[in-house]
């Protein structure tokens, strides 16, 4: 954690939360309905009691360019990991740059709670606003933001309207008509916290090689104690015990080679102590150890058809060898 990055993901995050209220116009009306005047609202970044002790020194609203109304403001008051968003964090996101190729892993969510203000005059002011901001939250509105612009990440993040509340604040006498009314809007931005983005190398060659599927009826290879007698035959049966009916384990010969026999179809436990007994040849051995029998089926061998490739426009040579089946013909 030594290293330095800012990423400005909280900044991001803020900054989108404020633009979406940012442009929102204000239509006074006359008695007959026909437009007296129309303003667009000024929103700033800063809490509600800031505004409050400003109104309260001038609830008159008569003194010059102090502080105007209508008006919003808005603040980040926490937030919280978000697990039902969790995503694999080993996994890493690459992308070409002019300097090489960078990477970075995915982010953590996190769950940003902000409170937007609307400070009014009146309530025809404030119903107007309200209804304007509410019409677009159902309950969550999704924004697109360019959260890391050199990985090309850009990001839908929802943003959910929680709560409403409505403040009216009265200064003076009861007959007064000097007021102040705060709507305070509560919302949680679905927004994620990123790590460093640092420089990478390209994979310039790959190989894979494809083994066979191992379950339970797949084959065993177990290495024979010399001291036994006979030769098994494949598709043999073989079996542990005092007789083929009361066997503790049972199974189908594969190959017989060199005292290594390789069994499938195998039922019940097979153990070192006891011999394996054939149905047909009587063949009779114990084993002193097992393995499971794997093969490889295909080997794909990928390099890069040109060596000007990087991270995101590149093309491959791919080399796929296919190996011959040698654990008997019946496998």
């Amino acid at each position: 954690m030594a290293n330095t990055f800012y990423n400005r993901s909280i900044r991001k995050l803020t900054v989108a939360f404020g633009n979406l209220f940012d442009n929102i116009t204000l239509v006074r009306y006359n008695p007959d309905l026909t437009e007296s005047e129309r303003f667009i609202i000024p929103i700033t970044y800063a809490n509600k009691e800031l505004y409050v002790q400003r109104l309260e020194a001038d609830y008159d609203l008569d003194k010059k360019v102090q502080i105007t109304l209508p008006r919003f403001s808005y603040e980040m008051t926490g937030f919280t990991y978000d697990p039902s968003r969790k995503q694999n964090t080993n996994i890493r996101n690459f992308s070409q740059t002019t300097t090489g190729t960078v990477g970075q892993y995915n982010p953590v969510p996190y769950n940003f709670d902000f409170n937007l203000y609307l400070y009014v005059r009146n309530i025809e002011d404030a119903s107007q606003v309200i209804e304007h901001v509410l019409s677009y939250f159902t309950p969550d509105y999704t924004v697109k933001i360019n959260m890391i612009p050199e990985m090309g990440i850009i990001k839908e993040v929802p943003i959910v309207l929680n709560s409403t509340n409505q403040d009216i604040k009265y200064e003076g006498g009861r007959d007064s008509d000097t007021r102040m009314i705060i709507w305070t809007l509560n919302f949680t931005v679905k927004g994620f916290i990123f790590g460093p983005v640092s420089q990478t190398n390209v994979i310039t060659h790959s190989i894979t090689n494809v083994y066979n599927m191992i379950t339970d009826s797949d084959q065993i290879l177990f290495t024979m104690n010399p001291a036994g007698n006979g030769t098994y035959l494949r598709d043999e049966v073989v079996y542990q015990g005092y007789s083929l009916a009361t066997a503790t384990a049972t199974a189908k010969v594969v190959v017989w080679k060199y005292n290594n026999l390789t069994l499938k179809n195998i039922k019940g436990h097979f153990v070192s102590t006891m011999p394996i007994i054939g149905t047909q040849t009587h063949s009779n051995y114990s084993f002193t150890s097992y393995n499971m029998v794997t093969q490889r089926l295909a080997k794909i061998d990928i390099t890069p058809s040109v060596s000007t490739m990087n991270a995101s426009n590149w093309t491959a040579n791919t080399f796929i060898t296919e190996t011959a089946n040698t654990l008997g013909a019946n496998y």
